[in-house]
């Protein structure tokens, strides 16, 4: 069980789960006035990191394609 919780699948499952936690409070601060300008490209920045570890993660985990 302890190698389940070290997964990749997991890691891929709370990845995405961050960057859409990020997405909405992402949206939550554009909607309001006098948004902290440098708190929300530190989210965004956080955000694309997140969304470029998906991605590599993903390619791991995607069966090769037979040649």
């Amino acid at each position: 069980m302890d190698q389940n919780l070290r997964s990749p699948h997991r890691l891929l499952i709370e990845l995405r789960i961050e960057h859409a936690d990020l997405d909405s409070l992402i949206d939550q601060a554009t909607a309001q006035p006098g948004v902290d300008e440098l708190m929300l490209r530190r989210l965004k920045k956080r955000r694309l990191a997140l969304r470029d570890q998906i991605a590599a993660l993903e390619l791991q985990l995607q069966p090769p394609e037979p040649a």
